[in-house]
C-alpha cells in the first residue's frame, strides 16, 4: 500500500497522542494507516474537547484512513465467526489482512488471529 507497512489500532494512536514512548517510531513515521473504525472510536469519544479534536484531525490528516470494501467486510465476518471477535476487532483485523498491512496494538486479543502479520506492545 504505497510504501505504508502499518495499520495503528485505536489503542496505539491514543498512546501516540499521549506521547508514551513506547510508540514514538510509529508517531515518527510519515504515513500511518488507520481504519475507518479507529477513526471513528477515536473521534467519538464523549465529551471529547475542541482542542483534542483537533489534534486528533491533525494526526489523522497525515494518515491513511482505509474505509470498508467488501473484501473487508467479508473478511471480518469470516474472523468473527473463527475467532469471537468484537465487531470493531475484527473489521480492524480484516482491514490490516486485506491491505496485507501490520498490525501494532497492545490488545492482546488480537494475537490468536492466525492470518494476522502483528506487532504487539506490552504497555
Amino acid at each position: 500500500m504505497n510504501g505504508i507497512e502499518y495499520l495503528i489500532d485505536t489503542n496505539i494512536l491514543v498512546y501516540i497522542l499521549q506521547g508514551n514512548p513506547k510508540v514514538r517510531y510509529f508517531a515518527q513515521e510519515e504515513s500511518l494507516a488507520v481504519s475507518c473504525i479507529t477513526e471513528m472510536e477515536i473521534l467519538g469519544k464523549f465529551q471529547i474537547s475542541e482542542p483534542e479534536k483537533k489534534i486528533i484531525n491533525e494526526l489523522l490528516q497525515r494518515s491513511n484512513v482505509i474505509d470498508i470494501t467488501y473484501k473487508i467486510k467479508q473478511t471480518a465476518i469470516q474472523l468473527k465467526q473463527n475467532y469471537r471477535l468484537k465487531l470493531p476487532d475484527a473489521i480492524i483485523a480484516a482491514t490490516a489482512i486485506q491491505q496485507s498491512l501490520t498490525l501494532v496494538t497492545a490488545d492482546k486479543d488480537f494475537a490468536k488471529i492466525a492470518e494476522l502479520d502483528l506487532i504487539l506492545i506490552n504497555l
